[in-house]
């Protein structure tokens, strides 16, 4: 891997290539692909409540298992709370980093994403019905699926419930009546129906994103005629990120049935 965008890796092998998006440090994306042509890509984005102390490190062992079953894969890195992240740096990054897949030779898009990153991966999903002049409005790619893992899809509700210890309020700079423009740009419930095929995966024993953001989001996107599928799994929050575990094989059988 190089950071000037060259390849890396030998003939018949995947290849990566380090794509910069912007000038900062935390604008990049790796993206990796198969040897024998076009693919689908799994955009990979990482959570941490979108704070600077976690990085796409949390997405990285995510993404060998998808390549061995035939995807490239994007690893997405952005500015976060903290480092100069935050609305609207953190959503015109994430979709500055899937737009630099236009002009490709690249399949479909899904996006999948944990905790913060479900809310990232749904918000680009939603992309296409934003209005014009909002941060990631008109993309140049558009996402064909979504995988949310135990995401934070209600923003409203999460701040009201001050998960990640106001994290949401630090994302957006403000409180539901502070700032609710930013909030009907951001959050996935208020963008439905999302108008692709989604898949929400939730641990039972998560503490820091309580189900009910799940099953909520599930029963209003169902309303809307969005096509959504539900996995429960067993564990902590980071269960359904386990590359060795049960979710996420599940996962990736629901991703391949998705190819089909």
């Amino acid at each position: 891997m190089t950071s000037d965008g060259g390849m890396t890796g030998h003939a018949g092998a995947a290849r990566t290539r380090l794509l910069r998006y912007g000038d900062h440090p935390d604008q990049w994306a790796e993206l990796t692909v198969p040897p024998d042509g076009p693919a689908p890509v799994a955009v990979l984005v990482h959570g941490g409540f979108w704070k600077a102390a976690y990085g796409a490190e949390y997405a990285r062992p995510l993404a060998p298992s998808l390549q061995a079953r035939g995807w490239a894969t994007l690893v997405v890195e952005y500015r976060r709370v903290g480092h100069d992240g935050g609305y609207p740096a953190t959503l015109e990054d994430v979709a500055a980093a899937v737009d630099l897949l236009a002009g490709l030779h690249v399949g479909p898009v899904v996006a999948v994403g944990h905790s913060a990153g479900g809310q990232l991966a749904a918000w680009l999903a939603a992309r296409p019905r934003l209005p014009d002049g909002a941060p990631g409005a008109r993309p140049r790619v558009r996402v064909d699926a979504v995988v949310a893992q135990a995401g934070v899809l209600d923003l409203r509700r999460a701040a009201h419930e001050g998960l990640g210890g106001g994290a949401v309020e630090r994302f957006l700079g403000g409180t539901a009546e502070q700032v609710p423009e930013r909030y009907a740009v951001a959050d996935p419930t208020a963008s439905l129906p999302l108008g692709v095929p989604v898949l929400c995966v939730h641990a039972d024993a998560d503490g820091d994103v309580p189900m009910s953001q799940t099953h909520d989001f599930v029963a209003r996107s169902r309303a809307a005629g969005d096509a959504v599928e539900v996995v429960e799994a067993g564990g902590d929050h980071y269960a359904v990120i386990d590359p060795d575990g049960p979710a996420w094989a599940a996962t990736l059988h629901w991703l391949d049935h998705l190819r089909t």
